[in-house]
């Protein structure tokens, strides 16, 4: 049907009006192609220029990169070539040690790549050695070369057979502190009247060798590496930076005995030209949409200042938060956390990649986690209300130790007023607990002080009201004494019992006179009157009263003595009642029915510091239920008893007194039951005449 049609349009003139629609379409069907052709020729012609012009820089970037290949495997073989002079040079102190030794130094330090350099006689003898200062090499005694490294003593039967330089291959040399670098040894006979009398090593580094005369000249976009023929990587510098295409070359070192590859990579962007042909193009066809470009510009400017101040903005809401010593957290309305600040990460010592997503939290008290969740829940849900002033909790640290916070909350409410979470404010108040435990411990010191004070007055009125019937006890005692002095001598037992109880009246009232006056100096902090005593001695005068303690709760009391003591200077009241105090304590401690076997040992023996000053170590040690780890706590501390009937200031002043004399008191437990109460006085020692 169609061809009869353009049969019966060919019939007809052209400018009739059937052929006018036709014409419309063929018209625009002919600019439709010619558009179409001239897109396609631009679209390919773009598309080949740009793709030549890539391979041409591809290429160019290709043949930079192997002239320097090659210039660099020709700077290499320039400075083994330097290396190698030095090295015979050291030849001409071969008569020095010393001298050898210096220049050898000298040469290392100015030489990097080399690590050590080595003279060996003919028999491969070890004569001198130098090493790098540079790095530190785990090198083992190397006198007996040819049995230790059997690779390196080839390559100088190598390099005697050649009579000239040998390499060796590359082999890994191990450095300190667990690290190693790849090394290579050259080895260079010594030759005298056409015979060889030594050789002399030298032992480089690759990567040092790639560092010294590669790398300072070496780009960014530049790598460079020693490999062995099969593609192994040996050593390699560089590479600080990658880009998306690598160019690569390699290079020979063709050295005496070793081979090794000089590879270099490049890595560099897709080719610069694209972006200038593309600029240029455009430029040349957008005329027609220069309008468009002012309006997307303006625009992009628009877009860019509102960036601006959101980074701005946000820049200025982070600097805030990181400058906050309050911890914030923020979660969304299933539990999850979704936000914390870097305080908040500090206090718990989690970071924000180990918090964000997690509905249980991993700072929560594992005791406490249970009680934590129904109470986050009961919050989300609206049940429990969020006070104003907040509420404490315990959270725990990364390490497991647990610290107090307190906490407020307030919901997260959108813009458009929808609510999407809760935000909290944490304080660690640790330091406001510490502060609040500090004042009222000062607070316990400053009443304990005072009542010590009370405690002072008291003993100064008691010490004061006592004196004088204490006196006049002791003059009635040794009035009575001497009435009976005047008695005829009789050998009536009665009357020798008589003046033996009026003799202790008279030495206990005197004695209890020489406590109080202790006790008063003591409270008036006066200075004590001491004198050199024997500890013998000390020990005497307590044994009485001690004895008598004993008998009366069913005890044993044990000396221990060692022989030729030194004497002490000390306050020989005081002394004396520390050792009443620190025995009646530990009799008591055994007076309870369940200890049957109650001994108390009394000890004195030499004690040294360690530093070259001597001691004389009293011992008191019992076989009572010991000190629990709560008393122990407050063992020294003024009025605190376990007794009822006590005032908690007997072990206290025994402290201070022996303090006061220089020396130390402690306690330690006595196995396998007791304690022992060990304190030291500083012994006497008499001036020897010269």
């Amino acid at each position: 049907m169609t061809e009869p049609l353009n049969t019966a349009l060919d019939e007809l003139p052209e400018d009739h009006p059937a052929h006018w629609p036709w014409r419309r379409w063929r018209m625009a069907w002919k600019r439709w192609s010619l558009w179409t052709l001239l897109v396609a020729l631009v679209v390919s012609m773009l598309v080949t220029m740009v793709w030549l012009a890539g391979r041409y820089e591809a290429s160019q970037v290709q043949e930079k990169l192997e002239r320097d290949t090659a210039n660099a495997v020709g700077d290499i073989r320039a400075a083994l070539g330097r290396n190698l002079q030095d090295l015979l040079a050291l030849s001409a102190y071969s008569g020095k040690h010393s001298a050898w030794r210096e220049h050898a130094t000298e040469l290392l330090q100015q030489r990097r790549d080399l690590m050590r350099i080595e003279w060996r006689g003919e028999n491969m003898r070890l004569i001198e050695h130098a090493e790098t200062p540079y790095r530190t090499l785990l090198v083992e005694d190397e006198s007996h070369l040819p049995e230790l490294h059997s690779g390196e003593a080839l390559t100088c039967t190598q390099a005697r057979r050649v009579n000239g330089p040998s390499y060796s291959p590359s082999r890994f040399q191990l450095l300190g502190e667990g690290l190693g670098t790849e090394t290579m040894q050259v080895c260079m006979p010594l030759t005298e009247n056409g015979h060889v009398v030594g050789y002399v090593l030298g032992t480089y580094s690759l990567q040092g060798i790639l560092m010294a005369q590669v790398g300072k000249s070496l780009p960014r976009t530049q790598e460079v590496s020693f490999t062995e023929p099969d593609g192994t990587r040996l050593a390699m510098v560089g590479a600080a930076w990658r880009g998306s295409r690598m160019f690569t070359a390699q290079q020979l070192l063709d050295l005496p005995g070793n081979t090794l590859v000089l590879r270099m990579d490049s890595w560099h962007h897709a080719p610069s030209v694209f972006p200038n042909v593309m600029t240029a193009l455009v430029t040349g066809m957008s005329i027609a949409l220069v309008t468009v470009l002012v309006v997307l510009v303006r625009d992009n400017r628009r877009r860019l200042r509102a960036e601006r101040d959101l980074g701005d903005a946000l820049a200025f809401r982070k600097a805030m938060e990181d400058s906050l010593v309050t911890g914030m957290r923020a979660r969304d309305l299933q539990g999850r956390i979704t936000y914390v600040n870097p305080a908040f990460c500090n206090m718990v010592g989690f970071s924000a990649q180990e918090l964000l997503g997690l509905n249980v939290a991993p700072y929560w008290p594992p005791e406490l986690a249970q009680e934590y969740v129904s109470r986050r829940d009961q919050r989300l849900a609206g049940l429990l209300p969020t006070p104003r002033q907040g509420h404490e909790s315990v959270f725990m640290r990364k390490d497991g130790s647990r610290f107090p916070v307190l906490i407020f909350e307030a919901p997260l409410i959108t813009a458009q007023g929808q609510h999407t979470g809760w935000m909290s404010a944490f304080i660690d108040i640790s330091e406001q607990r510490r502060m609040e435990e500090m004042s009222r411990a000062s607070l316990e010191r400053l009443q304990a002080t005072a009542r010590l004070a009370t405690v002072g007055e008291m003993a100064s009125m008691l010490s004061h009201e006592l004196t004088q019937p204490l006196a006049a006890i002791s003059s009635y005692a040794t009035g009575s004494l001497n009435l009976l002095a005047h008695e005829p001598d009789t050998e009536d037992l009665q009357l020798q019992d008589l003046r033996m109880a009026l003799e202790r009246i008279s030495f206990q009232a005197d004695r209890a006179g020489k406590v109080i006056k202790s006790v008063r100096d003591f409270v008036r902090r006066r200075d004590k009157s001491r004198e050199v005593v024997q500890p013998a001695e000390l020990i005497d005068a307590v044994m009485p009263l001690v004895y008598l303690q004993a008998h009366k709760l069913n005890a044993s009391v044990q000396l221990d003595l060692e022989a030729d003591l030194p004497a002490v200077l000390c306050d020989v009241t005081m002394v004396e009642q520390v050792l009443l105090n620190l025995a009646r304590n530990g009799m008591q401690a055994m007076d309870q029915p369940a200890f049957k076997d109650r001994v108390l040992t009394l000890t004195v023996r030499r004690s040294s510091d360690g530093l070259g000053a001597r001691w004389v170590e009293f011992s008191i040690m019992d076989c009572g239920a010991g000190i629990s780890a709560e008393v122990a706590e407050q063992l020294f501390t003024p009025f605190f008893t376990t007794r009822t009937e006590g005032m908690g200031l007997g072990l206290s002043l025994c402290r201070t007194v022996v303090e006061q004399h220089g020396g130390h008191l402690d306690y330690r437990p006595h196995l396998p039951q007791g304690t022992e109460f060990v304190f030291t006085l500083p012994a006497h020692w008499e001036p020897r005449e010269n």
